[in-house]
């Protein structure tokens, strides 16, 4: 009659359980809900690494980190521009930051020359940012949108009704 088995024990005991399992499951759904966010995060950068050397123009709508030497025209959102690589040709990006050396054209909506940059050619941006110790050689130019306005700039001696779009100097 005096038992402490919960067998015996009356029903709101029985009751209490209950919500502890329900407690339970609305965690269990977060658990579960979290391991699906990480593949919306965005994906890493392309690096191209120290040893790599490429010939032809880069893509793409991601980021890409350049640590070797590349001849050829970029196109990405965001440039990383290492110590050890060399770019021979227009980069454009919405960001880019440049730690090495770029022999060419540069557009860009935000463009940042670190202390070890050095930039041979022009720059046609939006913001830039040139940090005491860089190497620029050539003419910088503010545009409002500096990514659509391909053809300016140095080719600009030459003007033809089709590029001006809108844009004029």
């Amino acid at each position: 009659m005096f038992s402490k088995s919960k067998i015996n024990e009356p029903g709101p005991k029985a009751e209490d359980s209950a919500p502890k399992a329900s407690a339970e499951a609305p965690r269990q759904q977060s658990t579960d809900f979290k391991p699906s966010a990480p593949p919306k995060a965005k994906p890493p950068a392309s690096v191209l690494s120290s040893d790599l050397h490429i010939t032809g123009n880069l893509k793409t709508t991601g980021d890409i980190q350049v640590e070797g030497t590349v001849e050829g025209d970029i196109r990405a959102h965001l440039l990383t521009v290492g110590e050890t690589a060399t770019i021979k040709g227009e980069v454009v990006a919405d960001d880019v930051v440049i730690n090495g050396r770029i022999v060419g054209r540069v557009r860009g909506l935000k463009v940042r020359l670190t202390a070890t940059a050095r930039v041979e050619g022009d720059i046609i941006h939006k913001t830039i940012a040139i940090e005491s110790g860089a190497h620029f050689e050539g003419s910088v130019q503010r545009q409002d949108d500096p990514l659509s306005a391909r053809g300016k700039g140095a080719a600009a001696p030459q003007p033809t009704p089709a590029a001006a779009s809108g844009d004029a100097v």
